[in-house]
């Protein structure tokens, strides 16, 4: 990795050993940040605060070797990225100003995806990891990742009907504990679509009856008008010397067409007067039909008006007109259905909560079950790495218990009993500890000392790392409260854990440092910042002084090089 003014860190290399590297360096030499860098590459959350003070960014730039088939690989070429020569080559920027950037084998990309790649690449496992596995909860998600698809199978099975019986459940609520609203509710909608369908309102039948009911108040008026009309386009029978538009038309039609022939504009004027001549005919032969057809009988305009009356009466209560009554009535009938089903609706599932129970109450078993037999084997491997770690005579155990409720409460039937149960089954799972014989087993936050619960929690990490299949592990100060024989054994333990894996321990334990393949030593310059050469690989000499230092706190005490001296020598060999 190559990080540049993040935190106390100006610009320096971190090359880090394909087996077992440990970091050390005094209190704030920026340790830390290593392990900060490491976490913005795989994704973790960026603060802006992490900029060195004066810089505009902070860049993390990071080279990880994996196979062409390696899920990681496979996962960045989807997103655009190319592997170089066999390795990955990540990057991020963090701005002052709280933006943050991420590129991928030369492709921007989403942090996200950093994440998604971290899950194959990397396991960092810390103290904050260690204080969250002192929860109930946490130990449960943690004996389930380390039993696999065992346990995951019919967990997948059990959260997908968990799902299921809350959607369940919740429509089953509304519709009982909502009844008397919906009754209301289908009772006016059963009382509006009566009144319309007795109405029997037609399309349009508002707009037409309007118009009819204008004609009628009108009759005499148009009636009259009519006539005149007629009577100025085609003459009155009553008045013979009377001149009519139609006679004087014919007339001047007769005076051209004898001279049309002599000129072809006075032509085209004749043929005009023609037309409306034949336009005027026609039009006294309707005004005379429109007279005589034209009803005045007031006993329709009654009619009409009370026709009108009951459609208003419809339009003021369900829509601004007709249209919108009856398109009110197809939403209400289709509304009613539903409300009237809410019966059988009801009665399905009731009978879909109890059928989902059973089931759920089924895979609990299968997973209580394989968490039973997990929760054994995890005990024996997490016993195993205590006796490596100084604790010979402690044993682990895993608690799987469940919490009866009353048979009328929400629960499940697990085992012949009626149990609580949550989305991810009906089990409580906690970690006991007897640090020696005799010794009750207790919770391990309560069974164990300051060592000793450090000793537990890095037995625990270790065993979840051979469960995890990523080629990189980070502890970050997991060895917090060990020293001694026991800090020896955790050194000797992580060496081991690294013939198969790369390992990466930030610690202050020499004891630890010693079995590394690779030390790193975080040093600040004299302005408080850590440079380029601010993170070196220490060989001999400069190692024992290093190792001298955090034994004694002095590089140059003969007696802290002598046992720095014996600690590289217990670990070269094993002994």
């Amino acid at each position: 990795m190559r990080i540049r003014s993040l935190g106390v860190i100006d610009d320096a290399v971190v090359e880090l050993s394909p087996g077992f590297t440990a970091v050390t360096g005094e209190t704030g030499a920026g340790k830390t940040m290593v392990v900060t860098s490491l976490g913005l590459l795989l994704g973790g959350r960026a603060d802006p605060a992490l900029v060195r003070i004066g810089a505009k960014s902070a860049v993390v730039e990071g080279r990880i070797s994996v196979g062409p088939q390696a899920p990681a690989a496979v996962r960045a070429e989807e997103a655009g990225a190319e592997l170089d020569d066999g390795a990955l080559l990540i990057s991020r920027t963090l701005s002052a100003e709280g933006r943050s950037r991420a590129h991928v084998g030369g492709r921007s990309v989403p942090v996200g995806l950093l994440a998604e790649l971290a899950d194959d690449l990397v396991a960092v496992h810390g103290q904050t990891d260690q204080q969250g596995l002192l929860r109930p909860a946490r130990q449960r998600q943690a004996l389930d990742r380390y039993a696999g698809d065992t346990v995951a199978v019919p967990l997948a099975k059990y959260t997908a009907a968990h799902r299921r019986l809350r959607a369940v459940a919740t429509e089953l609520d509304e519709l009982t504990t909502r009844a008397r609203e919906r009754s209301q509710e289908a009772d006016l909608l059963r009382f509006g679509l009566d009144e319309i369908a007795a109405a029997e309102p037609q399309p349009g039948e508002d707009t037409e009856l309007a118009a009819e009911a204008e004609r009628l108040g009108h009759a005499e008026a148009l009636a009259s008008a009519a006539t005149l009309a007629h009577a100025a386009l085609a003459g009155n029978p009553e008045d013979p010397e009377g001149v009519d538009a139609t006679t004087l038309v014919a007339g001047a039609h007769r005076a051209l067409e004898a001279v049309r022939s002599h000129d072809r504009e006075l032509a085209g004027l004749a043929e005009r007067i023609g037309e409306i001549g034949i336009l005027m005919a026609d039009v006294a032969g309707e005004l005379a039909g429109y007279a005589d057809g034209l009803d005045a009988d007031p006993l329709r305009l009654a009619a009409v008006e009370e026709r009108r009356a009951a459609l208003n009466h419809l339009t003021r209560k369900y829509g601004q007109d007709i249209a919108a009554v009856l398109a009110w009535a197809e939403e209400s009938a289709a509304r009613l259905s539903e409300l009237d089903g809410d019966d059988d609706r009801i009665g399905e599932l009731t009978a879909e909560r109890d059928a989902l129970r059973t089931e759920l109450g089924e895979l609990a078993q299968t997973l209580t079950d394989a968490r039973t037999e997990s929760a054994k084997r995890f005990a024996d491997a997490v016993t195993a790495e205590l006796a490596e770690l100084a604790m010979p005579h402690a044993r682990v155990t895993v608690e799987i218990r469940q919490t009866e409720v009353a048979e009328d409460a929400d629960g499940i039937e697990v085992g012949g009993r009626t149990v609580a149960y949550g989305p991810a089954g009906a089990d409580e799972v906690e970690l006991l500890l007897a640090p020696h014989p005799g010794a009750p087993p207790r919770p391990i936050a309560k069974g164990a000392s300051g060592g000793e619960l450090s000793r537990v929690m890095l037995a625990v990490e270790v065993v979840f790392a051979g469960s995890d299949p990523v080629p990189t592990y980070l502890f970050d100060e997991v060895d917090a409260g060990v020293g001694g024989k026991a800090a020896v054994e955790v050194g000797r333990r992580l060496a081991r854990l690294a013939k198969s894996a790369q390992v990466v321990v930030v610690t202050h334990l020499p004891q630890v440092a010693a079995f590394a393949d690779r030390q790193l030593l975080v040093a600040k310059t004299n302005d408080g910042s850590v440079t380029r050469s601010g993170v070196t690989v220490l060989e001999g000499e400069e190692r024992v002084r290093e190792l001298s230092r955090m034994l004694a706190g002095q590089e140059d005490s003969e007696t802290a090089r002598a046992h720095a001296e014996e600690l590289l020598e217990t670990a070269r060999t094993g002994n």
